[in-house]
């Protein structure tokens, strides 16, 4: 089971380009006090050419005892090829959990006009990858817990999902052991500033999408002074708490279906009604898939849903494997769910969802009931009868038995006296809703969140078709350019 609310697109279509950090150095690779060396090979990937460097920074492992025990985190970047530099723009690509080292590789082609006067850096945030990454239990117990059912129907389905949680949980701890309780996004915002001191930059130059939003507004909040050109795109609702949440993403995600729906020449409500008929006979017969030994559950099904709606290119793809699971062929249903979460041919999953829970679990202090959850549902399936119950139940089961408390209900963002933030909104994106992007605006303060509006379908809105938000978004970090507020491209 995972959380919708990941850069889960560009994480699947990138090459999965996995970097590690070499142990040697020469002269020419010294730089802001860090050993650059050549990125190396891993098991399941290249390295990712000449052109990138990687490093390892110590940090405190508990920023509120900065002398005591550390951490390592693991750092890539290629340097900016103009003369006419600003300094270093680091990224992060949400999740929270996903890989900087992995994706930055294969991200820099859509972000080759900022390279002209950026070096391009990013990193694996603290309890992911090459950054101490957390495993909570290995591919043969994940692929197990495929079969539990995270809508459950009945009394025995309902404790087998909770007790699947509580020993998600329980794996963590043991992996993770006192990493666990230091994995907030305000540590790794506190460790942003670590790095910029460590690059040589005055000013904090941020790229930030999906979750990476929330860790900027976080950045921003604790180091208003030192925030520079800062462009969050793809942007999490920094005032929707736990349910607040699920039940943006219900009416994303169907929103999102919807437009599909459309686009094929159906109406959207019985379009959503023949989905929703088609996953309740799942639910009841697990349809029969190509891959030995490998059953559709409705749980996977609902889940490869998901990952087309996440760009417009892809809904072709989901015509197709609706209309096979409509024949009873649930093969490519099971193909896009393997995408999703991070399931290799070889039956080698990663661990980005388990980075992910880890890390909201550790920030979010609300823990739902299962009867809060039930007096949820009703309202959550009339938002969207395809994906309200899968989120509603997830509210109660994500965070379950968590070994480690919560932080706070919402994070804080408001950055008075912070420099303008370009905060990147689209209409049509479904795991971080439009609605969100206006929030952090308006909670970063007046003078500091610059609105800019994508009329468009998709999570995110830089490097997605339109010439518009990639002009704006190039003139204010290259050149300063910040736009007016409420600027709309369509």
């Amino acid at each position: 089971m995972s959380r919708f609310v990941r850069w889960t697109a560009l994480a699947v279509a990138s090459a999965l380009l996995a970097a590690g950090c070499s142990g040697g150095s020469s002269d020419d690779d010294k730089g802001g006090g860090l050993s650059w060396g050549r990125c190396k090979a891993t098991a399941d990937a290249p390295a990712p050419g000449s052109d990138w460097q990687c490093a390892t920074l110590k940090v405190p492992l508990d920023w509120s005892k900065p002398d005591g025990e550390t951490t390592g985190l693991a750092l890539i970047r290629a340097k900016a090829r103009g003369d006419d530099r600003v300094g270093s723009l680091l990224f992060n690509f949400g999740g929270p959990g996903a890989s900087g080292l992995s994706m930055m590789p294969s991200y820099a082609p859509t972000v080759s006009r900022l390279r002209e006067r950026y070096d391009l850096v990013s990193w694996d945030p603290r309890g992911v990858g090459a950054s101490e990454g957390v495993r909570c239990r290995g591919d043969n117990e994940i692929q197990a817990a495929e079969s539990v059912d995270v809508t459950p129907d009945t009394p025995a389905e309902e404790k087998a999902y909770f007790q699947d949680a509580a020993d998600f949980g329980k794996g963590c701890r043991k992996d993770a052991g006192r990493l666990m309780a230091h994995v907030s996004t305000a540590d790794s915002a506190r460790d942003m500033d670590r790095i910029r001191e460590v690059l040589g930059d005055d000013r904090m130059h941020y790229f930030g999408i999906s979750y990476g939003t929330e860790l900027g507004g976080t950045y921003a909040h604790l180091f208003p002074k030192k925030v520079g050109r800062m462009t969050l795109d793809a942007v999490v609702d920094p005032g929707a708490d736990t349910v607040g949440h699920a039940r943006n993403q219900a009416r994303g995600f169907q929103r999102a279906l919807n437009g599909y729906l459309e686009s094929t020449g159906q109406d959207p409500q019985e379009g959503t009604r023949k989905i929703a008929d088609l996953l309740r006979r799942i639910d009841a017969r697990p349809l029969s898939t190509a891959t030995p030994g490998r059953k559709l559950t409705q749980t996977l099904a609902v889940t490869g849903l998901t990952l087309p709606l996440y760009s417009k290119e892809s809904w072709p793809t989901l015509t197709s494997a609706l209309d096979a699971a409509e024949r009873g062929d649930g093969s490519e249903l099971l193909t896009l769910a393997d995408g999703y979460n991070d399931r290799a041919p070889s039956g080698h999953y990663g661990t980005t969802t388990h980075s992910q829970r880890v890390i909201s679990c550790l920030d979010d202090r609300q823990r739902p009931t299962a009867a809060r959850t039930k007096e949820l549902l009703p309202e959550f399936e009339k938002i969207s009868p395809v994906f309200g119950a899968f989120l509603g139940w997830d509210t109660a089961g994500w965070c379950h038995d968590w070994p480690v408390p919560g932080q706070h209900d919402t994070p804080e963002v408001s950055a008075p006296g912070a420099a303008p933030v370009l905060v990147v909104g689209n209409t049509g994106d479904p795991a971080t809703p439009y609605e969100g992007a206006r929030r952090m605006a308006d909670e970063l303060g007046k003078g500091v969140g610059v609105m800019l509006t994508w009329r468009g379908e998709g999570h995110g809105a830089y490097g997605s078709g339109s010439d518009c938000v990639d002009s704006t978004v190039n003139a204010y970090l290259l050149d300063g350019s910040v736009p007016k507020d409420g600027k709309v491209c369509s």
